[in-house]
């Protein structure tokens, strides 16, 4: 297929920049391509930042102008007969994900705002105009605006081996203000598009791949990225030459039955976040209101919701959120020189349980490394090895591992009864059980055997890095390696030197970590370090409020929107073995703000798996639990505002305390913590933006978090404004945080 022609169009300025100038162009490259079949040229647009697929393509006021300047171009040469079709693609991996917000805290005025939802509206709009037929060819991740781009076209085709497709705005705080919330429900159906716009992002921002994309109706045609380009410009030249029908189901736009749908994702969002975000329920209102609005309709009101919520100040705390994702994780605060690192050319892992085994996993899969398990018999190293062994076998025949990389990683990973095997390893972490003495053995028996630059790694929860240490000839070499579970998801690694650590311990952590692939944040030597001292506060202080007598239903409604999930939902998933061990361990270091829930020991020793059975998808009070919460003699009933401004009131100071004691380097630490390894959300900013933004930050410390400028969080008047508090972020790519549960 030939290309006679290829051009760059030049940026026709519609919208003031001033505001954007770190603005990263996407150039929108035009080139003719001959089509087979004799259906003539088709102009393909290829949208390409000029760097590799760790930039991805984004659309910013300048980017908007070009394409629109590309698409007027296309319009006078279709219309003289010059062209037979237009398409439009992206750079290698990456299609297009989404609008360029990096001058959003800057714009000046909402009118500003106003002008780039139209800009964006009337781009995609023309695209969708040209008197010819448009094709979109998803080649890689798409998502916001790219996912907006693509739906404007007549036609769309997608490779198999996209990761992410999204609309990912109401999970950052936006809708879909580029025409999604209207063109998207009219493709797909109500329910598929609610899928999309709601219950995904909502779900800690789930992305749907090619195939489910595909499958959702989002694409007309599934291609495999081998010669994707080439077959979908073979499948264009059939639909322009009438060789190809595009059948698509017809859309249900039966009244009551697109009522029904949006009040179900409505009751789903009220749950998320109870209420106090304003995107979800704005995109609602515009999906309800796209069965019967017409485009022009449709595209008016997007304009007026997306300048709303782009001057918002929920927003500011959103891209704050995402700056620390984004920039702040790649810079970890605190961290050594990395040069003092050591290399790491063998890892060994004391224990061979779930824990143990998980990292061994992930261990083999980034580090590339011989990983050794050891446990105390025969029977839990073979189930450890066995374990690794069949996720391996299960990543392969999902296609995610060659099977010359299966058969290399299965031979990495053995097991063992005797610590002899560790001799030369350079990295030991254990995951036995969170007992003090216990941990103290293992490291004893390990520095017997290691060689004298191995560092010894912790994956403790809570306890001491020091006084694990204390009994070591060489406590500098101990370093507290702290993961989330499920180890594969979740994003977050607290790394914890204890009194006597050593820089190139330390630093061998970071880059450990750093290959880990994970968000690696310094916290200091004090109980449960970060996320479990801020969890145990306020878990702590929802169990007691269980205790004086507010109802269970009560407590777990007032966290929607604060936590990502309710309180006995989250233990249930942790573990109330853990949980209680956490709580404990933090009453015995500061008894006088901690709280050991009576009613969690009764639930630990009765063995139960949490307060909720879960296995119809729902949390169902468990009858034997209920029948464990005593009611006291002269209960204390709170309402759920009640219950949310006494749990904020803990966490600004517990936060307080942390900073005030190095816990973490910085607030910013504190809510990157947060949202990585707890998945508070990002339209919150994390933690400390909301207890700024509430007043309750200076009401109960005296100052805020935050200063001036970042986050951008006006000060409330009144901590009684907590239960209205709403919040908005940012549109971009995001990767999903993961699914929440608690430390090993």
């Amino acid at each position: 297929m030939s290309s006679p022609t290829q051009s760059t169009v030049s940026t026709v300025s519609t919208v003031s920049t001033d505001r954007f100038d770190t603005e990263v162009v996407t150039h929108a490259h035009v080139r003719d391509v001959v089509l087979p079949r004799g259906a003539g040229p088709l102009a393909l647009i290829t949208l390409d930042n000029g760097f590799d697929h760790t930039k991805p393509n984004t659309f910013g006021p300048r980017s908007i102008a070009e394409l629109a300047g590309a698409i007027d171009t296309l319009r006078s040469r279709a219309e003289a007969g010059e062209i037979a079709a237009v398409g439009v693609t992206g750079k290698p991996f990456i299609f297009a994900v989404g609008a360029d917000l990096t001058g959003v805290a800057h714009l000046a005025d909402r009118d500003q705002a106003l002008e780039i939802a139209r800009a964006g509206h009337a781009a995609f709009a023309a695209f969708a105009d040209l008197p010819v037929p448009t094709f979109a060819f998803v080649n890689g991740a798409a998502m916001g605006g790219g996912v907006e781009l693509a739906l404007s076209a007549s036609y769309r085709t997608i490779s198999s081996g996209v990761p992410a497709v999204a609309l990912p705005e109401v999970f950052l705080g936006l809708v879909p203000g580029w025409g999604g919330c209207w063109m998207l429900p009219n493709l797909v159906g109500v329910e598929n598009a609610l899928t999309v716009i709601i219950e995904n992002p909502l779900s800690q921002n789930r992305m749907l791949n090619g195939v489910a994309a595909h499958r959702l109706g989002l694409a007309d045609a599934l291609f495999e990225p081998a010669d994707f380009l080439e077959e979908s410009l073979a499948w264009a030249a059939s639909v322009v030459a009438g060789d190809t029908a595009v059948e698509r189901p017809e859309v249900d736009r039966d009244e009551t039955r697109w009522a029904a749908a949006v009040a179900k994702a409505r009751g789903l969002a009220d749950v998320k976040t109870g209420r106090v975000a304003k995107s979800p329920y704005a995109a609602l209102d515009l999906v309800g209101a796209a069965r019967t609005a017409t485009r022009e309709q449709g595209f008016a009101a997007e304009n007026e919701v997306l300048a709303d919520l782009l001057m918002s100040d929920e927003l500011r705390a959103g891209l704050y959120a995402f700056d620390l994702v984004q920039k702040r994780a790649r810079r970890p605060a605190g961290a050594p020189e990395p040069t003092l690192a050591r290399p790491v050319t063998k890892v060994g892992i004391v224990g061979a349980g779930l824990m143990a085994s998980q990292l061994a996993l992930l261990f083999v899969q980034r580090l590339q490394v011989p990983v050794l398990l050891t446990d105390i018999d025969d029977e839990r190293v073979a189930k450890g090895v066995g374990y690794v062994h069949a996720e391996l076998d299960k990543l392969a025949g999902k296609g995610r591992l060659s099977p010359d990389k299966l058969g290399r990683y299965r031979a990495l990973v053995t097991g063992d009864v005797s610590k002899d095997g560790f001799a030369d390893a350079d990295f030991v972490i254990e995951a036995v059980f969170e007992e003090m003495a216990v941990k103290q053995q293992v490291f004893a028996e390990v520095e017997k055997v290691v060689g004298p630059g191995c560092v010894l790694a912790t994956n403790t929860s809570s306890l001491s890095i020091a006084e694990m240490a204390s009994k070591l000839t060489h406590p500098e070499r101990v370093v507290g390696f702290h993961f989330f579970n499920p180890v594969a998801v979740m994003p977050l690694l607290e790394i914890i030197p204890g009194e006597r650590t050593d820089d190139a311990t330390l630093a061998t952590a970071f880059a450990v970590g750093k290959a880990l692939k994970k968000t690696c944040i310094r916290a200091a030597d004090r109980p449960s370090f970060i996320v479990n001292r801020l969890l145990g506060r306020f878990m702590g202080e929802a169990a007691r409020m269980l205790d004086e007598g507010t109802p269970i239903e009560v407590v777990d409604r007032a966290f929607a929107g604060l936590a990502p999930m309710p309180p006995f939902v989250l233990i249930g998933l942790v573990g109330p073995a853990i949980a209680l061990h956490n709580g404990e361990t933090l009453v015995s270091a500061f008894p006088d703000r901690f709280y050991a829930s009576p009613t969690l020991q009764r639930i630990v020793a009765a063995g139960k798996r949490g307060f909720y059975d879960l296995t119809s998808g729902r949390p169902v009070l468990d009858p034997e639990v209920a029948e464990m919460i005593e009611s006291p003699a002269e209960p204390v009933v709170l309402k759920a505002d009640a219950v949310r401004e006494r749990v904020l009131t803990v966490l600004a100071d517990e936060a307080r305390r942390m900073l005030d004691e190095g816990v973490a380097q910085a607030a910013m630490d504190i809510d990157l913590a947060m949202i990585t390894g707890a998945g508070f959300t990002f339209w919150n900013g994390g933690v400390t933006p909301l207890l700024d933004r509430t007043g309750v930050a200076e009401a109960v410390t005296g100052s805020r978090f935050l200063p001036d400028g970042v986050a951008n969080v006006p000060t409330v008047s009144s901590v009684s404004s907590v239960s209205s508090v709403g919040s908005v972020s940012s549109v971009g790519s995001v990767s999903s945080v993961g699914s929440v549960s608690s430390g090993g």
